[in-house]
């Protein structure tokens, strides 16, 4: 599908030439820096070097000092506490870190993960039968809660006490003990990009400020909350940047979390260090799995093994289920295709809601990703049990997926998430006037305008600026994730060096081998997946604009830079020469 090359918005040139010069740095990198809202100095030096010690405090979150009050009392009377987590990555990361550091100061408590096809999505009421049966009197939910008053009222009729913590969209409070949601309209935390994770995080770090204990002992959880910040998909930018940045040095020890070793050499893993890229594509998929396709408590179980011995004979379990998982994947996107390509109704649609019978839940959503990838729509993948229909929505830029299922609200049975990304159930025999309702919402987002995927480019760079130099500065830029994603970069008049050619299967790969006409004869080696077809064209002495990332690729011990190629267009300047060759052919 050919893409839109957008240039992000031009930094001001006054700050961007200050900042260079105080920064000692090249123009291109002060550009980046500007264009994230760093103008001064002071502003690059926190953005290079954050520091835990200026996290915000957590009491500016509403209700914080009702959940740190209540888990005190809780944990001073010696009552029973359940720790109540999704079963994605976010909600089982989150029960690993809150169950770990109650369990390190003595509490009574347990852990529990709601079965996927049992119970559903988020805080459920056999969680709660649950935490009667073991007695407990508190319950905090990590990543959901938020839209279960029913089950939360139920809890309280059993004489038990619930916190939410959580970091989806508030509709309507449930009437909990204590709600911890930046969402909150009445809530001032400056920060709203919190993982559900991360919001199990401030409250015990609430509880560590009060009780003078030092936090230590909680950041050496990083770990499990930088995997829910990367997974999540949630702004790596201001604290969640800081939090990512040390626990990536956490991911990165020699000793790592037992579980998160054994996953990494399940999958082949080499390099010393972890980046957020590697957690969603390596760790995340992996626990992700668990709760997918069997039980999140697997993923937990990994996650909380105190030894190697004891998470290798786990992590093979988690291993087979991703393979699993693929192959459902796999399937489930083959026979949608087939779906959308027999329905007209999808020529003209403008977006893309398909059900199918014996689909496994579990991989719809990613399924849905596949078909946005390939249609630009936003789309809906749904398992239909014969009487209900349930399933996930992913959405593109631009448009608010849990906005538009508010106004299909009467149609579905419940649904909950987040703009891009969102979990819903509906009647089977709702499913035509569902699709047709969503369709029309999409269409009155897009004001009727056929949406057009894009590529946004931060800069123009030559290949004579990527020196050491400037790579090391921008390797500072990490971690990258939302709105500080990995810079994108423009470069004009790429021609083949010599060794430019197709790799992979059926050479669907380009193996690039380039240089740049404008530049001194520095020559690049790189990569672009999917984009195979341009080896012959260059090869006949095409000349092609390229957009890239800059990466470092490690190859028998040896690291060297390379270009990450995501797409290529012809060049104006060839695409101008070869007009004006026509013209004067037609003149002649």
């Amino acid at each position: 599908m050919t893409k839109l090359w957008i240039p992000k918005s031009e930094a001001n040139q006054e700050q961007q030439e200050s900042l260079a010069q105080a920064l000692g740095v090249d123009s291109v990198l002060a550009k980046l820096l500007v264009q994230r809202g760093i103008t001064t100095l002071e502003q690059a030096k926190k953005f290079f070097r954050p520091q835990l010690d200026e996290l915000l405090d957590p009491f500016l979150m509403k209700d914080m000092d009702k959940a740190v009050e209540r888990l005190s009392r809780a944990i001073e009377k010696q009552e029973s506490i359940l720790v109540y987590g999704d079963y994605d990555v976010d909600g089982t990361t989150a029960v690993t870190l809150v169950y770990s550091f109650l369990k390190d100061l003595g509490v009574q408590c347990q852990y529990y993960i709601p079965d996927r096809y049992k119970e559903g999505y988020g805080f459920s009421f056999a969680g709660v039968d649950y935490a009667e049966s073991i007695g407990a009197s508190l319950i905090i939910t990590l990543d959901c809660g938020i839209r279960d008053a029913k089950k939360i009222v139920y809890a309280a009729e059993k004489n038990i006490d619930v916190i939410v913590c959580d970091h989806h969209h508030v509709v309507d409070m449930p009437p909990a003990y204590a709600v911890l949601d930046a969402q909150r309209k009445d809530c001032d935390y400056p920060f709203k990009g919190l993982s559900g994770c991360g919001v199990g995080f401030k409250m015990l770090q609430g509880y560590c400020q009060v009780k003078n204990i030092s936090l230590d002992g909680l950041f050496k959880y990083l770990d499990l909350l930088t995997i829910s910040i990367g997974a999540d998909i949630v702004p790596v930018i201001d604290e969640n940047r800081t939090l990512a940045h040390y626990g990536l040095k956490i991911l990165a020890e020699k000793k790592k979390r037992p579980g998160i070793q054994a996953m990494l050499d399940s999958a082949g893993f080499k390099k010393t260090e972890l980046t957020i890229t590697d957690v969603v594509f390596i760790l995340a998929p992996r626990i992700n799995a668990a709760g997918r396709m069997v039980s999140g408590t697997q993923a937990v179980e990994l996650l909380l093994a105190k030894d190697m011995e004891t998470a290798l004979k786990l992590s093979p379990a988690l291993e087979e289920i991703n393979s699993t998982r693929k192959e459902f994947d796999k399937s489930i996107t083959t026979e949608a295709h087939q779906f959308i390509l027999d329905d007209l109704f999808y020529k003209t649609s403008y977006s893309t809601v398909v059900a199918g019978k014996g689909w496994h839940k579990g991989v719809v959503g990613i399924v849905a990703s596949r078909l946005i990838d390939e249609y630009y729509k936003p789309t809906i993948v749904l398992v239909d049990d014969g009487e209900n229909m349930s399933g996930s929505a992913r959405s593109i830029h631009g448009i608010d997926v849990l906005e538009i299922l508010d106004e299909c609200a009467d149609l579905l049975i419940q649904y909950g998430g987040h703009t891009m990304a969102a979990g819903l159930s509906l009647l089977s025999k709702d499913f035509d006037a569902f699709r047709l309702r969503f369709d029309e919402k999409v269409k009155q987002h897009l004001q009727s305008v056929m949406p057009v995927p894009f590529i946004e480019y931060d800069a123009e760079l030559e290949f004579d600026q990527i020196t050491p130099k400037f790579y090391r500065v921008l390797k500072q830029f990490a971690p990258y994730g939302p709105y500080n994603m990995r810079p994108v970069f423009l470069a004009k008049n790429i021609v083949n060096a010599q060794y430019t050619r197709g790799v992979g299967i059926n050479e669907a790969h380009l193996k690039l081998h380039a240089t740049q006409i404008a530049s001194s004869g520095i020559e690049m080696n790189g990569i672009g997946f999917d984009l195979g077809a341009w080896s012959q064209y260059l090869n006949n002495h095409g000349q092609v604009d390229i957009l890239f990332s800059l990466e470092e690729n490690t190859y028998n011990g040896t690291t060297s830079l390379q270009l990450f190629v995501k797409d290529i267009k012809k060049s104006e300047q060839e695409t101008m020469e070869n007009n004006a060759a026509n013209s004067v052919k037609s003149q002649e």
